[in-house]
């Protein structure tokens, strides 16, 4: 069972319609029981980073978050993705969830528009299970202000080019992955991903 962590900040249904479609178990939960009992866990996320890592504090979910990325599958959504980082510094400086080293700013580009929002084509810097069997050239769809700085680059997975090398998908290169874009509104390559993290073995995987 994969658990979509509902924790007020999230494209939760959104990412739950597209696990049905795809007839994965599924549910959206804040109860750390469940959390504990799930495969999987799913960390969405749409919004502010301070505001929504204030919303994992007050449902008591950081710990248990930490906690269970040790030991099972992992998937961060924009926001969510962001959240796995160290620190952040949209509006305010922020602690993550620390569960990759890095940073969050703001897209350091002058000639294009913020929010990038719309479809880009995946650039694969270092393969990793979930960007297998997408074809070639995928594009996946973005809406965001702010990206992610992997402080070793071997945790960049993938990229975008949008006036400079926006990460899209990262990896601690165990059980945590992030993606910037949305999967779940993605299409068939979107889908892939989600079938892809769905198959991640939860055997102990070899660290960067």
């Amino acid at each position: 069972m994969i658990a979509i962590i509902d924790y007020g900040a999230g494209n939760i249904f959104s990412v739950k319609n597209a696990l049905d479609y795809l007839g994965l178990e599924n549910q959206l939960t804040d109860d750390i029981s469940c959390i504990e009992q799930a495969d999987r866990i799913i960390l969405p996320g749409v919004g502010a980073f301070p505001a929504a890592m204030k919303m994992l504090e007050q449902k008591n979910l950081i710990s248990i978050l930490k906690e269970q990325a040790q030991k099972k599958p992992l998937l961060g959504i924009c926001l969510g993705m962001q959240m796995l980082l160290t620190k952040s510094y949209e509006f305010e400086e922020c602690d993550g969830l620390d569960l990759i080293p890095g940073t969050v700013d703001k897209i350091p580009v002058q000639d294009r528009i913020i929010p990038h929002m719309g479809w880009n084509a995946l650039e694969i810097q270092n393969p990793c299970a979930l960007l297998e069997n997408l074809g070639d050239s995928p594009y996946v769809y973005f809406v965001h202000s702010y990206m992610a700085n992997c402080e070793n680059r071997n945790h960049l997975s993938a990229w975008v080019d949008y006036g400079c090398q926006v990460p899209a998908v990262i990896t601690d290169g165990k059980y945590v992955f992030g993606t910037q874009y949305h999967p779940e509104k993605s299409g068939e390559v979107g889908l892939q991903i989600l079938r892809n993290f769905a198959a991640l073995d939860v055997l102990e995987r070899v660290l960067l």
